[in-house]
């Protein structure tokens, strides 16, 4: 049969990224605690196409993911990246898996047991000469007591429910449950999916004795991973709902260009 997109396009212009997104998967990833989890992917995969090609073929990012799917972690990636440069005869390749991943976490006090969902992110890229990027990426409930709001109450202190987006470079693997659980505690208080009432009274106290701003949360996170010589690069936000206000507080640090 003709192969279209291996026809020369008259054009002559180079496509920067061409390939599939959005794509729904069931993966299997690294679990700390049980070894591995499955879970239901979000992927994004792009190859360069050269300019004296018409098109990529799209199915056989479908089919090199399929040869993965037993496995989908920071350890596999560079192997995809390669397989999709060799198969689609491209210079460069991408991929960014986006997934929920749940780990169970008991109450504080009651130990009570439910499933928190985390959004987990693995973006790879690799040019040319195949030096590989890796960023891992953590998005993270957690909840701030307001210290402006503590100090000028005579009682009470406005609280919310805050989301933290951690992004990291590293040397070495490190594993989603060590960034999550540097996103949580350096927040006023944890979030949790259960929480009886000896367990509501605690992380409420435990939250008003320890105010943070949106800007106290990043900087302390920055402050521990500029300390962490495995981390090469991060970056890291914070966005409060505001229960108080019509907008959401946010801040932002880099530890330089991605």
């Amino acid at each position: 049969m003709k192969d279209v997109q291996s026809q020369h396009d008259f054009r002559n212009i180079p496509v920067d990224k061409v390939g599939i997104k959005d794509l729904r998967y069931p993966i299997t990833v690294l679990d700390r605690k049980n070894g591995f989890q499955h879970t239901i992917a979000s992927i994004n995969m792009y190859v360069d196409l050269p300019e004296k090609y018409k098109g990529t073929h799209m199915s056989r990012f479908v089919e090199l993911l399929h040869l993965f799917r037993s496995e989908i972690s920071l350890k596999e990636i560079s192997n995809i990246l390669e397989q999709m440069k060799e198969h689609l005869k491209a210079d460069s390749a991408h991929i960014k898996i986006t997934f929920p991943y749940f780990i169970e976490k008991k109450a504080p006090l009651s130990n009570s047991p439910g499933l928190m969902d985390y959004t987990c992110v693995i973006i790879g890229s690799s040019g040319h000469d195949g030096k590989l990027d890796l960023i891992s990426e953590v998005i993270v409930p957690v909840s701030s007591v307001c210290p402006c709001s503590k100090e000028i109450s005579e009682a009470g202190a406005h609280n919310q429910r805050g989301e933290v987006r951690l992004s990291i470079r590293f040397k070495k693997f490190i594993w989603i449950e060590d960034m999550i659980e540097l996103v949580e505690k350096s927040a006023s208080c944890e979030v949790y999916s259960v929480l009886k009432r000896v367990d509501e009274k605690h992380v409420t106290e435990e939250g008003f004795s320890n105010p943070k701003f949106v800007e106290d949360i990043v900087r302390d996170i920055a402050e521990k991973l500029k300390k962490d010589k495995n981390v090469t690069w991060f970056s890291v936000s914070a966005e409060n709902f505001e229960s108080i206000h019509n907008h959401n507080a946010y801040a932002f640090i880099t530890s330089g260009r991605r």
